[in-house]
């Protein structure tokens, strides 16, 4: 289980990236932050990856506390309980698909045949082992992000956290990769995504509209306006 209690954020020149947050996210479940650019969702998921230090409140993994930890620690945490998805893949541009999913691994200094297993087994759940040796330049913007997915999920965390993780592809790429990550919550993972894609309304579970980094829970339907032409308020949902 991953929790926010009472998070706040501030940034410079009066931006707020969280506002009392409290959010709990339970094992096995998809869920979605929406909300402009600039809103806190991308401030709020960063948080909860221990990517950015809350100003105050409290971030809780399995029941203890996370944002306290000491940078050695909290790096520790991010290996081993999170995985990250993000818009613009981070791949290495240098190494092919298989051994851009192995560095996760040799982070945590996990090599040879157990390596090979897990990162196989990685490639394959997402459908991308036939381009495992292939560099990311070689790859359609669909293909790195599915290696990009694999190496989120090749440690096994408990909490998957994605940023965009479709902003850079197709309608039906996109389609793809939400399901992936529903599949991937389906397995007993905690999913977080922060998105504007209206494609991600259709399959998460929970779906939170975020505004001047407070967390509001709008009607599906008034979420879906907004999503699709931009109307409404939501800010007071």
């Amino acid at each position: 289980m991953l929790e926010l209690r009472g998070v706040e954020k501030r940034y410079g020149g009066g931006a707020v990236g969280a506002d009392g947050v409290d959010l709990t996210i339970e094992p096995g479940t998809f869920t979605a932050l929406f909300g402009p650019s600039g809103s806190g969702k991308t401030s709020i998921l960063h948080i909860m990856g221990l990517l950015l230090d809350p100003d105050a409140g409290e971030v809780l993994l399995d029941g203890e506390r996370i944002d306290s930890l000491s940078e050695g620690k909290a790096s520790e945490v991010r290996s081993r309980k999170v995985g990250f998805v993000f818009q613009s893949f981070g791949l290495l541009p240098l190494l092919s698909g298989y051994e851009n999913v192995e560095v996760a691994l040799r982070l945590l200094g996990v090599g040879g045949q157990q390596a090979r297993r897990r990162v196989r087994a990685a490639l394959e759940a997402v459908g991308i082992d036939h381009r495992a040796d292939h560099r990311p330049g070689e790859m359609s913007g669909g293909e790195q992000q599915r290696i990009a997915l694999a190496r989120a999920l090749v440690h096994a965390p408990s909490v998957i956290l994605a940023d965009e993780p479709t902003g850079e592809l197709d309608t039906d790429t996109a389609g793809r990769v939400f399901g992936l990550l529903r599949e991937v919550a389906a397995g007993g993972a905690a999913v977080v995504v922060a998105t504007h894609d209206p494609l991600a309304l259709e399959l998460v579970e929970t779906a939170y509209f975020v505004q001047d980094g407070k967390l509001h829970r709008p009607d599906r339907s008034e979420l879906q306006l907004w999503l699709t032409e931009g109307q409404g308020n939501l800010a007071g949902g």
